[in-house]
């Protein structure tokens, strides 16, 4: 069997190494159009900051090792430039000699990846203007900023990449701004959960422009000049972090069927509409593992996993590949931000009913010292209780916590198997009840009626707001008109609350005001506790 792989990096060497390690008798070929098969690059940004600082360090596997550790043959600046279907040859180009030839397969994977996305702006074109999606790319940048000293950048768009490139080039000393035109970071958490990662930035020094569509970059005098719609911003350099598009030109041209958002369209066995050839990684049509629907996910894991499994679908094992969830971390300045599943915006555009749930949970006991406090949140279908999202920022322990809520949304549990979570514990680590616990246990309360719950969002402006706060806490800050009735007063004050009137509960993070609330519910009163509290107000 001849097999061939178009495309190396996650999906496509993890392709040629486990067909390899299925069939001892395949000849597999790996055709890279880039100077480098196997290379890290999530690692990028982190190179721009030396915290990486050799660059050999991102380069993980080379085509001597794929050749005497696997038998397979990979050759580097090839491109393949067409596919024939009929005879199963494809035409590829040496870049460094220009000879072009022919390569008979059995069986073809396209694993050709993702190209930046460089929208229809003047000026992108211009010295100075980068996207950082490969070796090359960022070595470019490193000299960029060495030989024009820069001293200020301009990075435009505001997801994990863009994000990451700031804090690394705060990290070299620059003065950064970042532009985005949704009007908050990451698109992948809620507001009220990005806001967390915004304030955290702006104390780190990183400069926002959101809600800013860019224009134009112009060639100053000295210097570029990013024009938004907004605003004129001088740069040294710009980064482009506007995402990513799939490189799918071969499979349009020969006539491979296509996804919505321009991916290859596969199948559970990451079949294409060709029997004969797969498509694995950033170049395919995703499925969303929770929903069903198509969806966009270049994310480095799931690329792996698709390319193991397309080397064991052309070995002759079934496969299913259950679609993406998008599980994505983040770090930034010492902060983590987590996700996995959907957000509300994709939830209520999807139809899906959810409730949402907020908590502020420390992430080990507070007796042991360095606890720090995370910010989490679950989308919950009310139907069920099963998982539908989960959002996640903090300092320690955010990551565990998502991979464990990642886990339990992929195999469809409910916040009734988070209550009964059983996690490790010990004072350093977490607490009896784990914060996924916690979580758990607060919206099962909701689906059982045991809390009845809102959010900052649907407090009616004539509302009766009830701070169960301690006085001295009440001083400090309040919500303009509420009532003050700490919760260790609460029982003696009673008469105090009126019983015409629906009473909306808040304290700091939502724990006192749903004690609060099952002690008033029990007692006649209609009540609603706000949760999160004060920390979920925004």
């Amino acid at each position: 069997m001849d097999v061939v792989i178009i495309g190396g990096v996650a999906a496509g060497a993890s392709c040629a190494a486990r067909a390899r390690r299925l069939n001892e008798e395949a000849r597999i070929t790996v055709f890279e159009r880039g100077p480098y098969v196997s290379f890290a690059n999530c690692g990028l940004p982190y190179h721009v900051g030396d915290v990486i600082p050799d660059e050999q360090d991102l380069l993980l596997v080379t085509p001597q090792v794929f050749q005497e550790r696997f038998d397979i043959q990979v050759h580097v600046r090839h491109e393949v430039r067409a596919i024939d279907r009929v005879r199963r040859v494809v035409t590829v180009a040496d870049l460094v000699t220009g000879q072009v030839r022919e390569q008979r397969y059995d069986a073809l994977v396209l694993a050709t990846g993702a190209r930046a996305l460089r929208p229809p702006v003047p000026g992108l074109d211009l010295p100075g203007v980068f996207t950082l999606r490969t070796v090359p790319e960022t070595r470019d940048v490193k000299s960029w900023i060495q030989h024009h000293r820069a001293r200020q950048a301009v990075v435009v768009g505001a997801g994990f990449v863009g994000l990451e490139v700031a804090e690394n080039l705060v990290r070299k000393g620059l003065s950064v701004t970042v532009v985005e035109k949704a009007p908050g970071v990451l698109s992948n958490l809620d507001p009220e959960m990005a806001a967390h990662v915004q304030d955290h930035l702006l104390n780190n020094g990183v400069r926002l422009a959101l809600g800013q569509a860019l224009l134009r970059v112009e060639q100053g005098e000295h210097r570029l000049v990013v024009h938004t719609d907004q605003a004129a911003l001088p740069a040294d350099l710009v980064i482009l972090g506007l995402g990513v598009r799939p490189r799918a030109e071969l499979a349009r041209g020969a006539g491979l069927e296509l996804g919505p958002h321009g991916g290859v369209a596969v199948g559970a066995d990451l079949r294409t509409s060709d029997p004969h050839i797969w498509a694995v990684g950033d170049v395919t049509q995703g499925t969303c593992s929770v929903t069903g629907a198509p969806m966009y996910a270049p994310l480095a894991g799931p690329a792996n996993r698709m390319g193991r499994l397309a080397g064991d679908a052309i070995a002759g094992r079934p496969v299913h590949f259950r679609g993406v969830q998008r599980t994505a971390v983040c770090g930034l300045f010492g902060m983590t931000v987590a996700s996995t599943g959907l957000n509300a915006h994709t939830l209520r555009s999807a139809g899906q009913d959810f409730i949402e749930v907020w908590l502020h949970p420390k992430d080990h006991v507070g007796y042991y010292p360095g606890a720090t406090t995370m910010h989490l949140k679950l989308l919950v279908d009310p139907s069920d209780g099963r998982l539908l999202g989960a959002q996640a920022v903090g300092e320690e322990g955010v990551d565990k916590r998502m991979d464990v809520l990642s886990m339990a949304l992929q195999m469809r549990a409910t916040v009734f198997d988070l209550e009964e979570a059983e996690l490790c514990y010990a004072p350093q680590f977490g607490a009896a009840k784990d914060p996924v616990n916690i979580a758990g246990m607060i919206a099962a309360n909701r689906l059982r009626g045991d809390l009845p719950a809102g959010d900052w969002s649907n407090v009616p402006d004539d509302a009766t707001l009830v701070d169960v706060r301690e006085d001295d806490e009440y001083a400090d800050e309040h919500v303009p008109g509420a009532l003050s009735v700490p919760l260790s007063e609460l029982r003696e004050r009673l008469d105090e609350l009126p019983r015409d009137r629906t009473l909306w509960l808040y304290c700091r993070s939502g724990k006192r005001s749903y004690d609060a609330a099952r002690a008033l519910s029990q007692r006649g009163f209609d009540v609603r506790t706000i949760q999160g509290g004060l920390m979920s107000r925004g």
